[in-house]
């Protein structure tokens, strides 16, 4: 399939010399007459580059750009302003909006060419990536899928525990990684046979030797991605226990990663708030007070559990 080029200009002669120039390439060509033509075209084709006039009616080119560089969906889409202005304050904008790339007015078609199938090359890795990272999540959601108490565990862990460190001050780094630590955490028990995964009973000795190594094989899963880093930690270590008592590395304190301990705390309230096959599930206020318990015995980071409980009885 052909990349998908955006052009938002004003003027219909620039904008019909620069799709045919691009057609020209093999590439498919949307135009825009405006900035607010130029997201709704965005919507609607899902383009791979973005060509963007700085100058234009209803919205300027650094408004569209800072609005797609705003949203998770669409800030990875490279986006190059097309202007005549040449100021280096007009480029520090531009760099501040989130932009890839800058070309001057008049256009040079070589210069346009190069940095064009340069932008779509990264376009094609980042692509690749978030494919890549589709196949685990479908993954874990298929892990999930094979015990109907645990539907929709991995969408709440994740938004718990993106609120949760959003809430104590983590950085943006962090959040991403909660939020995919939540969904991947458990992905390592796709190596742990069903007869154990999905027992009613009490594991035996053996049993959780078997179950208490999914952390290491889940980190091991998810370690070819290296926009995983964060990631990695957090799926490794979210079964350690502030005391040390916990696994696969009986870790203590702060030296369990920071966001491993943000999401053990929401999987620990969501398993005593949802219905297992050996219990019903806890209010709100019974769940914590079980958990306050388990944080005077030197489980959980108390700091955490402190700023939780405050988040779970304001919601």
């Amino acid at each position: 399939m052909p990349s998908t080029i955006l052009i938002a200009d004003d003027e219909p002669a620039f904008r019909e010399y620069m799709a045919t120039l691009l057609r020209t390439q093999g590439f498919r060509v949307v135009a825009a007459a405006n900035g607010a033509d130029a997201l709704k075209e965005f919507a609607s084709v899902q383009p791979d580059l973005v060509l963007l006039d700085v100058e234009m009616p209803v919205m300027t080119g650094f408004e569209v750009c800072a609005h797609l560089k705003q949203d998770p969906e669409t800030r990875l889409v490279p986006v190059v302003l097309v202007t005549g202005l040449t100021s280096s304050q007009d480029r520090i904008r531009g760099i501040g909006v989130g932009a890839n790339d800058f070309i001057n007015k008049p256009i040079d078609r070589n210069e346009l060419m190069a940095r064009v199938k340069s932008l779509l090359s990264l376009k094609a890795y980042t692509d690749e990536l978030e494919r890549a990272e589709s196949v685990l999540f479908a993954l874990a959601r298929s892990i999930e899928g094979k015990d109907p108490y645990l539907e929709g565990h991995c969408e709440r862990l994740s938004r718990y525990s993106a609120k949760l460190g959003t809430r104590v001050g983590l950085a943006d780094e962090e959040i991403t990684a909660l939020r995919r630590g939540g969904i991947v955490h458990d992905i390592g028990k796709v190596a742990v046979p069903d007869a154990i995964l999905l027992k009613p009973g009490p594991l035996t000795a053996d049993e959780w030797k078997i179950m208490r190594e999914h952390p290491v094989v889940g980190e091991s899963i998810c370690s070819p991605l290296k926009s995983f880093k964060l990631v990695l930690k957090i799926i490794r270590h979210h079964h350690e226990k502030m005391d040390g008592t916990g696994y696969p590395d009986k870790l203590a304190g702060e030296n369990i990663p920071i966001g491993a301990r943000v999401l053990q705390i929401t999987d620990v309230y969501d398993a005593l708030t949802t219905a297992r096959p050996y219990k019903g599930p806890l209010s709100t206020e019974q769940a914590l007070q079980v958990m306050e318990e388990e944080v005077s015995r030197g489980w959980w980071d108390p700091v955490l559990f402190a700023e939780f409980r405050k988040m779970m009885r304001e919601n």
